[in-house]
Protein backbone atom coordinates (compact mmCIF):
# COMPACT_ATOMS: atom_id res chain seq x y z
CA UNK A 1 0.00 0.00 0.00
CA UNK A 2 1.33 3.64 -1.14
CA UNK A 3 0.57 6.67 1.65
CA UNK A 4 0.40 10.30 0.20
CA UNK A 5 0.26 13.60 2.66
CA UNK A 6 -3.38 14.93 2.74
CA UNK A 7 -2.69 18.67 1.84
CA UNK A 8 -1.13 20.53 4.34
CA UNK A 9 -2.53 18.12 7.29
CA UNK A 10 -0.04 15.85 9.24
CA UNK A 11 -2.11 12.86 7.79
CA UNK A 12 -0.42 10.31 5.44
CA UNK A 13 -2.94 8.75 4.20
CA UNK A 14 -3.56 5.43 2.52
CA UNK A 15 -4.12 5.85 -1.44
CA UNK A 16 -7.34 3.57 -1.03
CA UNK A 17 -9.24 4.28 1.77
CA UNK A 18 -12.33 2.48 3.39
CA UNK A 19 -15.63 4.20 3.22
CA UNK A 20 -18.12 2.41 6.12
CA UNK A 21 -21.36 3.68 4.15
CA UNK A 22 -21.70 0.22 3.36
CA UNK A 23 -21.95 -0.66 6.77
CA UNK A 24 -25.11 1.06 7.15
CA UNK A 25 -27.05 -1.33 4.59
CA UNK A 26 -26.91 1.60 1.98
CA UNK A 27 -26.50 -0.59 -0.69
CA UNK A 28 -27.67 -3.91 0.96
CA UNK A 29 -28.89 -5.37 4.04
CA UNK A 30 -25.72 -6.63 5.63
CA UNK A 31 -24.45 -9.16 8.88
CA UNK A 32 -22.90 -7.02 11.64
CA UNK A 33 -20.20 -9.36 12.24
CA UNK A 34 -19.77 -9.20 8.80
CA UNK A 35 -19.45 -5.35 8.62
CA UNK A 36 -16.89 -5.89 11.10
CA UNK A 37 -14.30 -8.25 9.82
CA UNK A 38 -14.43 -6.05 6.74
CA UNK A 39 -12.95 -3.03 9.02
CA UNK A 40 -10.19 -5.39 10.24
CA UNK A 41 -9.40 -6.39 7.02
CA UNK A 42 -9.29 -3.04 5.57
CA UNK A 43 -6.76 -2.08 8.16
CA UNK A 44 -4.49 -5.72 7.67
CA UNK A 45 -4.48 -4.63 3.99
CA UNK A 46 -2.56 -1.11 4.98
CA UNK A 47 -5.81 1.10 4.96
CA UNK A 48 -5.35 3.75 7.26
CA UNK A 49 -7.88 6.48 6.28
CA UNK A 50 -11.88 5.48 7.33
CA UNK A 51 -14.49 8.05 6.92
CA UNK A 52 -18.58 7.50 7.65
CA UNK A 53 -21.11 9.67 8.36
CA UNK A 54 -24.02 9.23 10.83
CA UNK A 55 -26.88 9.96 7.37
CA UNK A 56 -25.14 6.33 6.33
CA UNK A 57 -28.13 3.77 7.30
CA UNK A 58 -29.41 6.80 9.74
CA UNK A 59 -26.49 6.49 12.11
CA UNK A 60 -26.00 2.54 11.87
CA UNK A 61 -23.13 2.79 9.87
CA UNK A 62 -21.12 4.40 12.66
CA UNK A 63 -22.80 2.65 15.36
CA UNK A 64 -21.40 -0.54 13.39
CA UNK A 65 -18.02 1.18 12.88
CA UNK A 66 -17.40 2.49 16.37
CA UNK A 67 -18.08 -1.67 17.25
CA UNK A 68 -15.19 -2.59 15.15
CA UNK A 69 -12.78 0.12 16.08
CA UNK A 70 -13.47 -0.45 19.30
CA UNK A 71 -10.58 -3.02 20.13
CA UNK A 72 -8.11 -1.62 17.50
CA UNK A 73 -5.45 1.02 18.90
CA UNK A 74 -6.61 4.46 17.51
CA UNK A 75 -3.12 5.01 16.45
CA UNK A 76 -3.29 2.29 13.57
CA UNK A 77 -6.24 4.53 11.96
CA UNK A 78 -7.51 8.10 10.98
CA UNK A 79 -11.13 8.74 11.39
CA UNK A 80 -13.60 10.97 9.38
CA UNK A 81 -17.22 11.88 10.37
CA UNK A 82 -19.65 14.25 8.87
CA UNK A 83 -22.38 16.86 10.46
CA UNK A 84 -25.33 18.43 8.59
CA UNK A 85 -27.24 16.04 6.58
CA UNK A 86 -29.15 13.27 8.48
CA UNK A 87 -31.30 11.54 5.87
CA UNK A 88 -33.03 12.27 2.49
CA UNK A 89 -34.48 15.31 3.04
CA UNK A 90 -32.97 16.40 6.46
CA UNK A 91 -30.03 19.04 6.32
CA UNK A 92 -29.26 20.89 9.59
CA UNK A 93 -26.08 23.44 9.80
CA UNK A 94 -26.81 25.32 12.38
CA UNK A 95 -23.93 25.68 15.08
CA UNK A 96 -26.35 23.94 17.96
CA UNK A 97 -26.70 21.32 15.71
CA UNK A 98 -23.50 20.41 13.82
CA UNK A 99 -22.16 20.45 17.82
CA UNK A 100 -24.54 17.71 18.73
CA UNK A 101 -23.53 16.08 16.26
CA UNK A 102 -20.64 15.36 16.63
CA UNK A 103 -21.02 14.36 20.41
CA UNK A 104 -23.27 12.00 19.46
CA UNK A 105 -20.62 10.41 16.85
CA UNK A 106 -18.11 10.36 19.21
CA UNK A 107 -20.00 8.22 21.30
CA UNK A 108 -21.50 5.91 18.89
CA UNK A 109 -17.95 5.51 16.93
CA UNK A 110 -16.48 5.06 20.98
CA UNK A 111 -13.73 7.53 20.24
CA UNK A 112 -12.48 10.88 21.90
CA UNK A 113 -11.65 13.19 18.30
CA UNK A 114 -12.00 12.74 14.88
CA UNK A 115 -9.26 13.80 12.79
CA UNK A 116 -11.47 15.14 10.25
CA UNK A 117 -15.26 16.66 10.41
CA UNK A 118 -16.88 17.43 7.18
CA UNK A 119 -20.29 18.99 6.77
CA UNK A 120 -21.63 16.63 4.45
CA UNK A 121 -23.51 17.88 0.73
CA UNK A 122 -23.34 21.67 1.45
CA UNK A 123 -24.76 22.47 -1.42
CA UNK A 124 -28.54 21.35 -0.34
CA UNK A 125 -28.66 24.82 1.71
CA UNK A 126 -27.99 28.70 0.94
CA UNK A 127 -24.54 29.39 1.27
CA UNK A 128 -24.93 31.77 4.11
CA UNK A 129 -25.85 28.87 6.71
CA UNK A 130 -22.19 27.73 5.69
CA UNK A 131 -20.49 30.67 6.21
CA UNK A 132 -22.28 32.01 9.20
CA UNK A 133 -22.92 28.97 11.12
CA UNK A 134 -21.29 26.06 10.03
CA UNK A 135 -17.65 27.09 9.56
CA UNK A 136 -17.49 28.97 12.82
CA UNK A 137 -18.69 25.16 14.27
CA UNK A 138 -16.25 23.84 12.94
CA UNK A 139 -13.26 26.05 14.00
CA UNK A 140 -14.88 25.39 17.61
CA UNK A 141 -14.91 22.26 17.43
CA UNK A 142 -11.66 22.06 16.49
CA UNK A 143 -9.83 24.29 19.08
CA UNK A 144 -12.09 22.37 21.62
CA UNK A 145 -9.90 19.21 20.07
CA UNK A 146 -12.71 17.24 19.23
CA UNK A 147 -11.92 17.36 15.88
CA UNK A 148 -8.60 17.44 14.23
CA UNK A 149 -9.12 19.22 11.10
CA UNK A 150 -12.42 20.78 9.02
CA UNK A 151 -13.65 19.84 5.44
CA UNK A 152 -16.90 20.48 3.70
CA UNK A 153 -18.33 17.24 0.59
CA UNK A 154 -20.75 17.76 -2.22
CA UNK A 155 -21.09 16.68 -5.48
CA UNK A 156 -21.16 19.58 -8.11
CA UNK A 157 -17.44 21.00 -8.60
CA UNK A 158 -18.71 24.67 -9.30
CA UNK A 159 -19.31 24.18 -4.77
CA UNK A 160 -15.88 23.92 -4.37
CA UNK A 161 -14.68 27.03 -6.80
CA UNK A 162 -17.21 28.72 -4.63
CA UNK A 163 -15.95 28.33 -1.01
CA UNK A 164 -12.52 27.27 -0.89
CA UNK A 165 -11.09 30.94 -1.80
CA UNK A 166 -13.39 32.16 0.90
CA UNK A 167 -13.08 29.50 4.03
CA UNK A 168 -10.10 28.27 5.82
CA UNK A 169 -10.45 24.39 5.53
CA UNK A 170 -8.47 21.37 5.84
CA UNK A 171 -10.02 19.38 3.15
CA UNK A 172 -12.62 18.48 0.89
CA UNK A 173 -14.35 14.83 -0.23
CA UNK A 174 -15.66 15.25 -4.03
CA UNK A 175 -17.27 11.99 -5.24
CA UNK A 176 -17.81 10.58 -8.92
CA UNK A 177 -15.53 13.16 -10.46
CA UNK A 178 -12.39 11.04 -10.98
CA UNK A 179 -13.50 7.62 -12.33
CA UNK A 180 -13.03 6.07 -15.99
CA UNK A 181 -16.27 8.08 -17.22
CA UNK A 182 -15.36 11.42 -15.35
CA UNK A 183 -12.12 13.02 -14.70
CA UNK A 184 -13.58 16.81 -14.22
CA UNK A 185 -12.05 16.60 -10.67
CA UNK A 186 -8.84 17.31 -12.62
CA UNK A 187 -10.01 20.83 -13.04
CA UNK A 188 -9.84 21.69 -9.10
CA UNK A 189 -6.17 20.34 -8.68
CA UNK A 190 -4.64 23.56 -9.59
CA UNK A 191 -6.73 25.49 -6.74
CA UNK A 192 -6.69 22.45 -4.01
CA UNK A 193 -2.85 22.27 -4.99
CA UNK A 194 -2.54 26.44 -4.14
CA UNK A 195 -4.21 26.36 -0.69
CA UNK A 196 -2.54 23.35 -0.15
CA UNK A 197 -6.64 21.73 0.76
CA UNK A 198 -6.81 17.64 0.98
CA UNK A 199 -8.34 15.93 -1.33
CA UNK A 200 -10.53 12.43 -1.10
CA UNK A 201 -12.23 11.27 -4.02
CA UNK A 202 -15.04 9.05 -3.58
CA UNK A 203 -16.80 6.54 -5.53
CA UNK A 204 -14.12 5.35 -8.24
CA UNK A 205 -17.25 3.05 -9.61
CA UNK A 206 -19.14 6.13 -9.79
CA UNK A 207 -22.19 4.73 -7.14
CA UNK A 208 -22.53 1.55 -9.32
CA UNK A 209 -22.52 2.89 -13.00
CA UNK A 210 -19.38 1.02 -13.78
CA UNK A 211 -20.39 -2.48 -12.99
CA UNK A 212 -21.79 -5.65 -14.85
CA UNK A 213 -25.04 -5.70 -12.41
CA UNK A 214 -26.26 -2.31 -14.07
CA UNK A 215 -27.14 0.81 -12.20
CA UNK A 216 -29.49 1.03 -9.62
CA UNK A 217 -32.59 2.42 -10.20
CA UNK A 218 -32.22 5.48 -8.07
CA UNK A 219 -29.00 6.18 -10.06
CA UNK A 220 -28.83 9.79 -11.11
CA UNK A 221 -27.65 9.34 -14.15
CA UNK A 222 -29.21 9.90 -17.53
CA UNK A 223 -30.00 6.33 -19.60
CA UNK A 224 -27.68 7.16 -22.29
CA UNK A 225 -24.57 7.20 -19.64
CA UNK A 226 -25.90 4.15 -17.58
CA UNK A 227 -26.15 2.14 -21.13
CA UNK A 228 -22.97 3.34 -21.95
CA UNK A 229 -21.30 2.56 -18.85
CA UNK A 230 -22.85 -1.28 -18.74
CA UNK A 231 -21.32 -1.90 -21.85
CA UNK A 232 -17.64 -0.92 -20.95
CA UNK A 233 -18.25 -3.39 -18.21
CA UNK A 234 -19.46 -5.94 -19.94
CA UNK A 235 -16.76 -5.62 -22.53
CA UNK A 236 -14.49 -5.75 -19.59
CA UNK A 237 -15.48 -9.00 -18.11
CA UNK A 238 -16.10 -10.44 -21.88
CA UNK A 239 -12.05 -9.33 -22.12
CA UNK A 240 -11.14 -11.34 -18.99
CA UNK A 241 -11.11 -8.24 -16.93
CA UNK A 242 -13.16 -6.95 -14.22
CA UNK A 243 -14.32 -3.19 -14.48
CA UNK A 244 -13.63 -2.57 -10.78
CA UNK A 245 -10.42 -3.02 -10.58
CA UNK A 246 -9.61 -0.72 -13.84
CA UNK A 247 -11.67 1.85 -12.05
CA UNK A 248 -10.04 1.25 -8.96
CA UNK A 249 -6.22 1.38 -10.22
CA UNK A 250 -7.21 3.62 -12.28
CA UNK A 251 -8.37 6.38 -9.97
CA UNK A 252 -5.42 5.52 -7.07
CA UNK A 253 -2.70 5.84 -9.93
CA UNK A 254 -2.61 9.62 -10.09
CA UNK A 255 -0.43 11.07 -7.48
CA UNK A 256 -2.08 14.14 -7.34
CA UNK A 257 -5.42 12.72 -5.87
CA UNK A 258 -3.71 11.40 -2.12
CA UNK A 259 -6.98 8.85 -1.78
CA UNK A 260 -9.45 7.32 -3.58
CA UNK A 261 -12.62 6.05 -1.08
CA UNK A 262 -13.96 2.70 -1.44
CA UNK A 263 -17.38 1.03 0.33
CA UNK A 264 -17.76 -2.68 0.93
CA UNK A 265 -19.51 -4.86 3.76
CA UNK A 266 -17.70 -7.49 2.56
CA UNK A 267 -13.97 -8.98 3.54
CA UNK A 268 -13.11 -10.32 0.24
CA UNK A 269 -14.12 -7.33 -1.23
CA UNK A 270 -11.65 -5.06 0.51
CA UNK A 271 -8.59 -7.57 0.06
CA UNK A 272 -9.29 -7.78 -3.21
CA UNK A 273 -9.37 -3.56 -4.07
CA UNK A 274 -6.12 -3.29 -1.69
CA UNK A 275 -4.00 -5.76 -3.75
CA UNK A 276 -5.30 -4.14 -6.79
CA UNK A 277 -3.49 -0.80 -6.38
CA UNK A 278 -0.28 -3.09 -5.75
CA UNK A 279 -0.59 -4.24 -9.44
CA UNK A 280 -0.22 -2.96 -12.48
CA UNK A 281 -3.21 -1.98 -14.44
CA UNK A 282 -3.28 -3.39 -17.97
CA UNK A 283 -3.00 -0.18 -20.33
CA UNK A 284 -4.48 -1.98 -23.30
CA UNK A 285 -7.99 -2.63 -21.42
CA UNK A 286 -8.10 0.66 -20.20
CA UNK A 287 -7.68 2.69 -23.44
CA UNK A 288 -10.46 0.28 -24.86
CA UNK A 289 -12.53 0.55 -21.70
CA UNK A 290 -12.02 4.48 -22.00
CA UNK A 291 -12.76 4.46 -25.89
CA UNK A 292 -16.50 2.83 -25.18
CA UNK A 293 -16.71 5.69 -22.31
CA UNK A 294 -15.88 8.23 -24.49
CA UNK A 295 -19.42 9.13 -25.96
CA UNK A 296 -20.57 10.24 -22.28
CA UNK A 297 -17.24 11.42 -20.72
CA UNK A 298 -17.61 13.81 -18.21
CA UNK A 299 -21.58 13.68 -17.91
CA UNK A 300 -23.13 14.31 -14.74
CA UNK A 301 -26.25 15.46 -12.93
CA UNK A 302 -27.47 18.14 -10.63
CA UNK A 303 -27.26 17.56 -7.34
CA UNK A 304 -28.67 20.81 -4.67
CA UNK A 305 -29.64 24.35 -5.06
CA UNK A 306 -29.63 25.89 -9.19
CA UNK A 307 -26.52 28.25 -8.26
CA UNK A 308 -24.50 25.22 -8.20
CA UNK A 309 -25.35 23.54 -11.01
CA UNK A 310 -25.13 25.69 -13.99
CA UNK A 311 -22.93 25.10 -16.82
CA UNK A 312 -22.62 20.90 -15.81
CA UNK A 313 -22.66 18.62 -18.78
CA UNK A 314 -25.38 16.45 -18.48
Amino acid sequence: MQYRKLGKTDLDVSVLSFGASSLGSVFRETDESESIRTVHAALDSGINFIDVSPYYGLTKAEAVLGKAIKTVPRDRFYLSSKAGRYGAESFDFSSGKITASVDESLRRLNTDYLDILFLHDIEFVEPQVIYEEAIPALQRLKAEGKIRHTGICGLPLNLFEEFLPKVEIDAIISYCHYSLNDTTLERLLPLLEKHRIGLVNASPLSMGLLSTRGTPEWHPASSEVKAVCKRAADYCAEQGGDIAKLAVQFSTMNSRIPTTLVSTANPSNIENNARWVDESINLELLTEVRGILEPVFDRTWESGIARYNTNLKL
